[in-house]
């Protein structure tokens, strides 16, 4: 996991500063520099670990329910004294977690439950479910290196309804392309964070120094998650579907005032300036509402249609896995 800070806080001035398919991925950290005004608020970050406490509580609660010794033969679960907490043979689950079966009895994301079923909620509680320990903990270590600096930067409301849109957008995709296997996972939630964090990038493009170098770090990190994707039992159409969500909202969600627009409390102190963003930042604001709006439409209506996506787009299926010598996509889609 890579380290750093996503952004540093600046004076007025310019400073240089996740049977189931596994839908986590790497590492998320950008380290980039922004140019400031000292009149910015900063939040304190209470969501996200909130998230962070919700996300830990739910995997307890599904190891009980699971109970391995319950339904395996002695010593054929994993840490047994654990008891009812402990995890499934690793040659089910190698990620030290339940059986598939527990997941989708408690929510996992499966296309028969959700179009045939109509179990339409699964969209979304998907998202708070993890396959095992070490699925876990990459999303949450993840999470906090991402999110909580987010949420000091924009605010527990803004940071709120991009975690959960861009869950939801993910697991949308995922069900269009993936039918034989189930999804579980926050990645296509943290994979829109870090979609918010490009689209910010751009819509907020003159108050970067180092811009070159902030947009070519991130790129870097996007392209080697996605690449990470593509390896079997990785469900890369919920990165794919939350980063998009996510890069969209950022423009939505995340755009800063430009510079010399200033606010102290209700007094707005105008500079000469006429308008409290760019131009360009509302072009993107409208055209990204637009086309989340209408993707998520065409979707939506797509997939409770009983239309698989794979016969509109014969080639999509290997943006999440791709076949060679040493592995077998056929289990993945």
């Amino acid at each position: 996991m890579a380290g750093g800070d996503i952004e540093n806080r600046g004076g007025g001035a310019k400073r240089n500063s996740n049977s189931f398919n596994d839908s986590s991925g790497g590492s998320y950290i950008s380290s980039s520099t922004y140019m400031i005004d000292d009149t910015e608020p900063q939040w304190t970050s209470w969501l996200v670990p909130v998230f962070l406490v919700a996300n830990v509580a739910v995997f307890v609660v599904v190891m009980y329910v699971n109970n391995c010794p319950k339904h395996k033969l002695v010593g054929k679960c994993v840490a047994r004294f654990l008891g009812r907490f402990s995890f499934e043979p690793l040659r089910e689950n190698p990620l030290f977690g339940p059986s598939s079966s527990t997941l989708k009895k408690l929510g996992a994301l499966e296309w028969t439950k959700v179009v045939i079923n109509h179990q339409g909620w699964r969209l979304i509680t998907c998202i708070w479910l993890h396959a095992g320990v070490i699925h876990l903990l990459a999303n949450m270590l993840s999470l906090i290196f991402i999110g909580i600096r987010l949420e000091q930067q924009f605010g527990f409301v803004r940071i709120g309804i991009l975690y959960l849109v861009s869950g939801f957008g993910g697991s949308v995709l995922s069900s269009l392309f993936i039918r034989n296997n189930i999804s579980v996972g926050a990645s296509g939630a943290l994979f829109g964070l870090l979609g918010a964090m490009l689209s910010e990038l751009i819509t907020n493009w003159t108050i970067y120094t180092n811009k070159a170098s902030a947009l070519l770090t991130l790129v870097v990190i996007i392209v080697i998650n996605l690449a990470i994707g593509i390896l079997p039992h990785v469900d890369n159409f919920t990165h794919i579907g939350g980063f998009l969500t996510g890069f969209l909202l950022g423009f939505i969600l995340l755009p800063r005032p430009q510079l010399g627009w200033l606010e102290h409390g209700n007094i707005q102190v105008r500079t000469g300036l006429k308008s409290k963003y760019k131009p360009h930042q509302y072009v993107l604001w409208v055209a990204s509402i637009v086309l989340l709006v209408v993707g998520l439409a065409i979707a939506l209506v797509v997939l409770f249609r009983e239309e698989d996506g794979n016969e509109y787009c014969t080639w999509c299926h290997y943006l999440s896995c791709v076949p060679t010598s040493r592995w077998d996509c056929n289990q993945n889609n």
